[in-house]
């Protein structure tokens, strides 16, 4: 039986997690600081999960340097869900502010005015604006078409799709310059309610070379702002991100932050008190959020409107914390560091050895976190051969998504600099001629 330190494990979530956590988690499981219980069984209104809640909260303002202008919350659904929670919420306040407009100009005692104009705006001019470039993205925007189809075909605008500048598959990140991004608007014309964008896709690759990319807009009007959604979730706490410019950043815990379960959202204050009433949003024709999805109550009740996992908020606590401890007065920087070090390893063999390997998207967007490659332009006997002499040496998880097939090796923080190493020993090695 192979120990732990014998394996090196690559896969693309669930992922990782450092020894030392897990160890410390192991005993938490079963006894938590001798209280006799364990923190699966603990109540979720206690006390003692309410410290672990704001521990856990600190950790990650202080990693990710958040300001007080965002409030972070735990949810359930992954991210997956936030594809779903992510147009009802934003829906909703694009609503809110145009009511809140209309009301100014049409004067107080003009309710039945209020809300027919904004049922004429809502099938006029709303548009949700998507970045496709890779699986995720996709699978989000078709999610907002299909929750939005009943009020028309054209309210999710596919302000890029990065298929069609590369053969029909995913690899690029088309130049800015070409995205037909909706307007943030002004009465009268279609007007975004979010701008949706997949930071790092794991299932081909590709990365935005820098958070944000310059989507934020500096106008101080909030019918003019540009409010930016990031799904951030195999990326997630990899490198510094500056919080102010995004309304949203999402992610599943399962990549580089803890265990499946949670899923940590960082949302500007503005939109969590930005919600009409519930009665409104029927009347215009929209439906409420949910209330497991619904981000305002979900804040209002400090994650714990409904029983959260508190061992998975405590591991993501411990991880967040064994990173401050390492990288100290660096934080995500440090981590950046690392990541990129990591990254460069496997992607400089690779590029000597193109012969033989062929990385997927293109280098400028190569994803320091999802090292996606074919193998003699994928040789389906040639790729076998080499995931099976992989797990001869310990190193697992290498097999590509199913939906497209190759090799991919997954670099979160906590796969060690010595596991890539061992990773990089085999690809020399696979490289190299057979002796005759």
């Amino acid at each position: 039986m192979p120990t732990r330190e014998e394996i090196c494990y690559f896969g693309a979530g669930p992922a990782p997690l450092p020894t030392a956590v897990l160890s410390d988690g192991s005993q938490a499981f079963l006894n938590y600081k001798d209280t006799g219980l364990s923190l699966a069984e603990i109540s979720h209104r206690s006390p003692l999960a309410t410290s672990i809640l704001a521990d856990t909260k600190a950790a990650l303002i202080s990693l990710l340097d958040i300001p007080d202008s965002h409030e972070v919350i735990f949810m359930h659904g992954g991210g997956t869900g936030e594809f779903s929670a992510v147009v009802f919420n934003m829906v909703a306040v694009w609503i809110e502010r145009r009511r809140r407009r209309a009301e100014t100009e049409l004067g107080a005692g003009n309710e039945g005015k209020v809300l027919e104009r904004l049922k004429k705006e809502v099938k006029e001019e709303l548009r949700l604006d998507y970045l496709v470039t890779g699986s995720w993205s996709l699978k989000a925007s078709q999610e907002a078409a299909n929750l939005l189809e009943p009020l028309g075909k054209d309210i999710v605008n596919i302000a890029t799709d990065a298929r069609k500048s590369n053969g029909g598959k995913f690899g690029k990140i088309p130049d800015q310059s070409s995205w037909k991004l909706t307007p943030p608007g002004k009465e009268g014309s279609p007007s975004s309610a979010f701008v949706y964008f997949c930071d790092n896709e794991t299932v081909d690759g590709v990365e935005f070379p820098n958070p944000s990319y310059g989507l934020e807009s500096s106008s101080q009007n909030e019918d003019e702002e540009r409010l930016i959604v990031a799904d951030m979730s195999s990326n997630f706490i990899s490198r510094p991100v500056d919080v102010k410019k995004y309304a949203v950043i999402f992610g599943g815990a399962q990549k580089n932050v803890g265990i499946t379960d949670i899923t940590i959202l960082i949302v500007r204050k503005t939109i969590l008190a930005g919600y009409p009433d519930p009665s409104f949003l029927h009347a215009v024709g929209i439906w409420s959020p949910p209330v497991i999805f619904n981000w305002s109550v979900i804040a209002k009740n400090n994650s714990l409107y409904n029983t959260m996992p508190i061992f998975s908020i405590w591991i993501a606590g411990e991880v967040m914390r064994s990173l401050l401890h390492r990288h100290g007065a660096r934080k995500l920087a440090g981590q950046a560091a690392e990541s990129g070090e990591k990254a460069e390893i496997i992607y400089d063999i690779l590029d000597k050895n193109s012969e033989v390997y062929q990385v997927v998207p293109d280098k400028n967007v190569r994803s320091r976190m999802n090292i996606c490659f074919r193998i003699y332009n994928g040789d389906a006997t040639k790729e076998k051969e080499f995931l099976e002499g992989a797990e001869k040496r310990g190193l697992q998880g290498l097999k590509g998504h199913r939906s497209v097939g190759g090799i991919r090796a997954s670099n979160y923080n906590a796969v060690p600099l010595e596991n890539v190493k061992k990773l990089a020993l085999w690809l020399v090695d696979f490289a190299q001629p057979p002796i005759t």
